[in-house]
């Protein structure tokens, strides 16, 4: 059953200046990106969320208002998927995205509740880019080792593995597996994921984009720069040496270095809680559905 909402009309002018400045904010966050592109340059760590979510960059640009608000005058966006004539204008017809994307709504908000709701757990000092380059001479990245192969195997040994993200774990080397403290799969990421971890954090992107129309954009661009600044200190506390691209290393086989870890990636859960929370409140705005059992396994990425 769903409820309707008390709507909010947006007259043209205002909902278009929104429009406006969010594709103008889209644009500045994938400038850079988009000017490697037409050079055919890559970057090892800000062309990322392009390649790994394979999401371009023109999907940032669409604003979306979410649910219970009417665009005024807003013939153009009539004939768009997943919207509706409403009195005064169109809005998004959320009931139409639930039923045509039933599992997957109901999939990601459960997923993003029972993520949100365990504890937060900051003991894996970001070692799973270590683990996918342990013991191996084909590593993921173009960039040299910082320590060498030797001393980036030594850390590993050294460390005790936690990770808890089957899509950070699944590129483990296959000596790496064994060493992790849980055997991940796919099956078990609705019992395991937390809201400490970066990968976490950096996937509440990629829910966003799935839930289209459902998301306003200030929670598309805000999820993106989560992600974006995730990226930044998974890379800098990885074994890779990127001191020429500009980045300083961030040394989590010392002291120092895990102390500085566990300080940002407490500040990057705290944003991932919040966009959790703020996500599932806009698309499940005027859904009173009980929440059921149902968990997307999400495709590979």
């Amino acid at each position: 059953m769903t409820t309707l909402l008390d709507t909010a009309v947006l007259p043209r002018a205002q909902w278009t200046e929104r429009a406006e400045a969010h594709a103008e904010r889209a644009d500045a966050l994938t400038a850079a990106h988009r000017a490697r592109a037409a050079r055919g340059q890559k970057h090892p760590v800000e062309d990322f969320l392009f390649t790994y979510y394979s999401y371009k960059p023109a999907i940032l640009r669409r604003w979306h208002p979410g649910p219970g608000v009417v665009l005024a005058d807003a013939a153009e966006r009539a004939a768009w998927r997943w919207y509706r004539p409403a009195a005064g204008g169109v809005e998004v017809d959320a009931e139409a995205f639930r039923r045509d994307r039933g599992s997957l709504y109901r999939g990601v908000v459960n997923l993003l509740r029972v993520t949100a709701a365990r504890p937060a757990q900051f003991g894996c000092f970001g070692l799973h880019e270590w683990a996918m380059a342990y013991r191996t001479e084909e590593v993921r990245h173009a960039v040299p080792l910082r320590l060498g192969s030797d001393g980036t195997d030594a850390v590993v040994e050294s460390h005790d593995l936690k990770c808890t993200h089957f899509d950070a774990f699944r590129f483990f080397t296959p000596d790496a597996v064994p060493r992790n403290r849980t055997a991940l799969s796919r099956d078990l990421q609705i019992d395991v994921e937390q809201p400490g971890c970066l990968h976490a954090g950096m996937d509440v992107y990629k829910w966003a984009v799935k839930l289209g129309p459902l998301v306003p954009g200030d929670i598309l661009l805000d999820a993106f720069e989560l992600a974006r600044d995730i990226r930044m200190l998974d890379m800098e506390a990885s074994p890779y040496d990127l001191t020429e691209w500009g980045y300083s290393p961030v040394p989590i086989e010392t002291p120092d270095g895990k102390a500085r870890y566990v300080a940002r990636q407490r500040a990057l859960s705290e944003r991932s809680q919040a966009l959790r929370t703020a996500l599932v409140a806009a698309v499940t705005a005027g859904d009173d559905t009980p929440g059921g059992a149902d968990f997307l396994r999400p495709e590979s990425v």
